[in-house]
């Protein structure tokens, strides 16, 4: 999945050993899986070279995208069309 990360939502994610994001929509922090129980317990947090991406590495408890997917990249383009493959 990919999400936002303020400076608190990092710093909960490294304090926690859980991904926490921070909502744009909602301004507020967000552990993810805090209502599901599908958390992401972190297994290693790694910074791009301008140290403006963040790639968490993370095990999760259940499906990882809400709408109960394993992965929120469930579609791939084909030609013009959307098809749902398997992840």
């Amino acid at each position: 999945m990919v999400g936002y990360m303020n400076d608190e939502a990092f710093e909960k994610t490294r304090s926690t050993g859980l991904v926490h994001f921070f909502s744009r929509s909602r301004q507020k922090l967000w552990c993810k899986g805090e209502t599901s129980g599908n958390t992401l317990a972190v297994e290693s947090v790694r910074l791009d070279c301008d140290q403006d991406a963040i790639l968490v590495l993370a095990t999760p408890a259940g499906p990882t995208c809400h709408t109960g997917a394993t992965s929120c990249f469930f579609r791939e383009l084909d030609g013009d069309a959307l098809v749902t493959v398997k992840t």
